[in-house]
């Protein structure tokens, strides 16, 4: 009650390394609620910057021109290749390591930062639909470890005839 469930799956992942005994700490759980309460405020800045107006779901990248537009794009590909690589091998706390360092990291630390002066300038509607893109496959990928904020953002952040857990998996 006091974290959350989706805090507690992403610490047992973050946990579940092969032959690990889990032990449970406070601390951690407090520490995923924290990052869930990140990926909410990051959607929350998109809404407030007009990214999800007249948004759709994409299954491919949008075309960047911006540095940190290609930039971000890049990080996304690697998170993926390396989740996906960790899911084949069983390897959830790897999954999850690389997950929490792209969307509080990368994306959460740099790339709203970066974007914030892009809203007003030439690139505006680029970041719109990357910063989109790019919320969008953190939320897919985040999804099996965080089903409930992830599933509760995706309905929230723009006009979706589906559910998140209907939703293809990136490739």
């Amino acid at each position: 009650d006091e974290f959350g469930a989706d805090a507690l799956r992403f610490a047992n992942a973050a946990m579940a390394s092969l032959g690990g005994v889990l032990k449970l700490d406070t601390q951690r759980i407090a520490g995923y609620r924290n990052f869930g309460t990140k990926l909410w405020n990051a959607c929350r800045f998109a809404e407030m910057n007009g990214v999800w107006e007249g948004h759709t779901t994409a299954t491919t990248a949008p075309k960047a021109s911006a540095t940190a537009n290609r930039w971000i794009i890049g990080e996304t590909a690697k998170t993926l290749a390396e989740v996906n690589a960790a899911l084949t091998d069983y390897r959830f706390d790897q999954a999850e390591d690389a997950l929490y360092k792209f969307v509080w990291g990368k994306v959460c630390d740099w790339y709203v930062e970066f974007a914030k002066p892009l809203f007003d300038g030439p690139d505006a509607a680029e970041t719109r639909a990357t910063m989109a893109w790019v919320l969008d496959q953190s939320m897919i990928l985040l999804h099996p470890f965080m089903p409930f904020i992830t599933e509760e953002l995706w309905q929230q952040t723009a006009k979706r005839d589906t559910m998140l857990i209907a939703d293809s998996w990136p490739s």
